[in-house]
């Protein structure tokens, strides 16, 4: 999958870099080991942050500072890093959803970086390209529906728009009976570094999804 990036979020964010991961995986129900490594992390969370801190960490304010550079307010769209570490914090808990899914937010929990996690096979082509929602474009997200997306960094396939900062898209939304994911981990401001969160995320794909014929690589603007 090849990662474009627009020439306004370049100009707003040239510090941008993106972890790609792209593998052939076995989604399944969330193991009992990383739903602990998952409980873990929120433990590490709740004793770390407290509430009004969880927006001042360096990936969710740097997501949040673009967000006010395009007009969007990310106090009512909430970075889902910070709103997963939200929820945590004000003793809300995460759902248990899948052994990918749940591997993604483990990652976002940890890096703080608001990933996309899309069904490679419901991709409409093999770019995506990051650029600005426009004003009533049709965007549905996952468990949320129709989502004003207007001013909001979004990257769109060939048919239109699949993931933001705040929510993924219904259309390309790993189920079941995924067989092969693209990850992209947006650093819109560096906070774990970027090549050990790739890492990471490879190896409990790798753990936990049964994830094979791994493509990585970090697009620097």
């Amino acid at each position: 999958m090849e990662l474009l990036v627009s020439e306004r979020i370049k100009a707003l964010c040239p510090e941008l870099r993106i972890g790609s991961v792209w593998a052939e995986v076995v989604n399944c129900a969330t193991p009992d080991a990383l739903w602990q490594e998952l409980e873990d992390a929120a433990r590490q969370i709740t004793e770390r942050y407290e509430l009004l801190q969880i927006n001042a960490r360096p990936a969710v304010a740097a997501t949040r500072r673009l967000y006010k550079a395009l007009g969007k307010d990310p106090g009512r769209y909430r970075v889902a890093s910070e709103a997963l570490c939200r929820r945590i914090i004000r003793g809300l808990g995460i759902y248990r959803l899948t052994s990918v899914v749940d591997v993604i937010n483990l990652v976002s929990i940890v890096s703080g970086y608001p990933i996309s996690g899309l069904d490679a096979d419901k991709v409409v082509g093999n770019v995506l390209t990051l650029g600005v929602g426009e004003v009533g474009e049709e965007y549905c997200g996952i468990g949320r529906g129709p989502l004003n997306i207007a001013g909001m960094p979004v990257y769109r396939d060939a048919k239109g728009g699949v993931a933001t900062p705040t929510r993924d898209e219904e259309r390309t939304q790993i189920t079941l009976g995924t067989t092969h994911v693209q990850i992209n981990i947006n650093a819109f401001g560096e906070e774990m570094p970027l090549a050990d969160t790739v890492a990471w995320t490879v190896a409990l794909l790798e753990k936990y999804c049964s994830a094979r014929n791994i493509t990585t690589s970090i697009i620097s603007l």
